[in-house]
């Protein structure tokens, strides 16, 4: 890709609708200072000493941190948090980005929001190091209101959105925002609309989804058709050539080291290499900086290949920001073009 096509996809960005529905939660780090380290008196334990604290919005709400980072002119939550401290904590968090509405944000005392607490060691001169993660979740079914006004909202911005992104992140089915009730209801939409961009990532899997775009990782993928654990590039690249022309729509794969794979409908595929490490990394929120990448160019017009390039650049930004889950600029992704 050359910068004047790299600069015609970028541009479109400020112009773009994008709906993020999916499970929500509030990343919050605590930072611990380790030279203020103490033993309690009571417990004769250590006790860690945060120095300072810091909420954003995790899961889904790092594929939005991604896609406002690249300038998307308007981002549409649909999910739900508590009326609980993490909620407030994670709807200030949410309004202050940019381009964000959060019409269809749901607040509800029947749901407590979800959190990933990180305690994080900062030492002078070393990487952080992260404890053990302290997390709340929903651990019984999304009731049955909530769902409807969930699915309300996604018909209602499936109107005028450019693209629809679905983000199962829970560990329990039926437990957080995309149900079997809310995803018979993306299946109508993607119907009804078989232009709209609709792409999904489950980290229990994409069985039973309907025929959106699939984003996956090489393991899902096995999973999914049933293959073998560990599969070639060549391998995994007619099993995704297979799925996406079963089910009409494109695939993509992540690969690690490996970099990124994709497949269209039509019989079309690319592979593009990862990007060579430059130092330490952190991996987390890489898959989701690619979905956010991958759905941002491809609404903006970005063939398979143009996308993948893309994608992967800003894997590789993100995986080099520690003790944090990273983004990607424009600027950022311009540096490597």
């Amino acid at each position: 890709m050359n910068r004047q096509r790299f600069h015609d996809i970028t541009a479109i960005y400020s112009r773009l609708r994008v709906a993020i529905v999916g499970d929500f939660c509030l990343d919050r780090y605590l930072e611990i200072d380790p030279a203020r380290s103490e033993t309690s008196l009571e417990t004769g334990l250590p006790v860690h000493n945060v120095v300072n604290l810091r909420s954003q919005p995790g899961a889904a709400g790092t594929i939005l941190n991604n896609l406002v980072a690249l300038g998307i002119g308007e981002v549409f939550p649909v999910g739900f948090c508590g009326d609980d401290g993490e909620g407030f904590e994670l709807r200030r968090a949410l309004q202050s980005k940019a381009g964000v509405k959060l019409d269809h944000f749901l607040q509800t005392a029947e749901r407590r929001t979800f959190t990933y607490c990180k305690p994080l060691v900062l030492a002078h001169g070393q990487p952080p190091v992260e404890l053990n993660r302290l997390d709340s979740k929903n651990w019984t079914p999304t009731p049955a209101n909530v769902q409807d006004k969930l699915i309300h909202s996604i018909r209602a911005l499936a109107e005028n959105a450019d693209a629809i992104i679905l983000m199962d992140q829970v560990d329990v089915a039926e437990t957080g925002v995309v149900t079997a009730k809310l995803l018979s209801a993306v299946a109508e939409i993607a119907a009804q609309r078989p232009g709209l961009l609709i792409i999904a990532d489950s980290r229990r899997g994409l069985k039973g989804y309907p025929a959106v775009t699939f984003k996956m990782n090489a393991a899902e993928l096995s999973a999914l058709t049933g293959a073998a654990a560990k599969l070639t590039v060549e391998e995994i690249e007619l099993l995704a050539r297979s799925v996406a022309r079963r089910h009409g729509r494109s695939v993509f794969i992540t690969l690690a080291e490996r970099g990124l794979l994709g497949a269209t409908a039509a019989g079309q595929v690319a592979h593009m290499p990862a990007l060579p490490v430059r130092g330490e990394i952190d991996i987390v929120g890489a898959g989701d900086s690619v979905t956010a990448n991958l759905t941002a160019s491809l609404a903006a017009g970005a063939s398979l290949r143009e996308s993948l390039e893309l994608a992967a650049i800003a894997s590789s930004v993100v995986i080099h920001q520690l003790g944090t889950t990273g983004v990607a600029t424009v600027a950022d992704i311009g540096t490597f073009v």
